[in-house]
């Protein structure tokens, strides 16, 4: 237990941490507007800037996948866990919408319920393991980086590889995932 919790304070303390990796030419930039999706409102920043800088979020990028590598290591569910992030990966995309000024949106519930239910379909006896690598994998893959192309077009100034919106999806989609699956069975 004293190692899933140093894993959550890792994470949401590697959630202030963006390593840039690029800078990306944008064709228009959106300088204040306030945004809402599924309930949440979202205040863009008031900055002029041609460019958007692609960064890497420590806390809902990497620490998520070392963990995720870690816990394939020790528990083997290469094959169950696999297939649930293919899975998510598909339902993420669709479910992931480009907003304006912000960045890549998800709906907070649903991705961590689908996980929850895939891991128990899929990896029966190792559901949680397999729910926590979908959720968040599953989410990075296909909220992140198979939405990278739609950054030209946002206006925003920072976009986050596992970071601001995304983060909270693939934070909430690994730790409920986990906390349903093991409800659930």
């Amino acid at each position: 237990m004293h190692y899933v919790f140093s894993a959550l304070l890792a994470t949401l303390c590697g959630s202030y941490i963006n390593i840039p990796i690029k800078k990306i030419p944008q064709e228009t930039m959106i300088s204040t507007r306030r945004t809402s999706f599924y309930g949440l409102r979202y205040a863009v920043p008031v900055r002029q800037q041609r460019e958007t800088v692609l960064t890497v979020n420590l806390g809902g990028a990497v620490i998520p996948v070392l963990i995720s590598l870690y816990l394939l290591y020790k528990t083997g569910a290469w094959v169950p866990a696999g297939l649930a992030v293919i899975f998510m990966t598909f339902v993420t995309y669709r479910l992931a919408k480009p907003i304006p000024g912000i960045g890549i949106g998800l709906p907070p519930l649903l991705p961590p319920l689908l996980a929850a239910v895939a891991a128990i379909i899929i990896g029966v006896h190792q559901a949680p393991v397999v729910a926590y690598i979908a959720g968040s994998v599953g989410t990075l893959i296909g909220a992140d980086l198979l939405n990278l192309n739609k950054i030209t077009n946002l206006g925003a100034p920072v976009a986050s590889i596992g970071g601001a919106g995304t983060f909270d999806g693939i934070f909430l989609n690994g730790v409920l995932a986990v906390l349903l699956a093991d409800l659930l069975m």
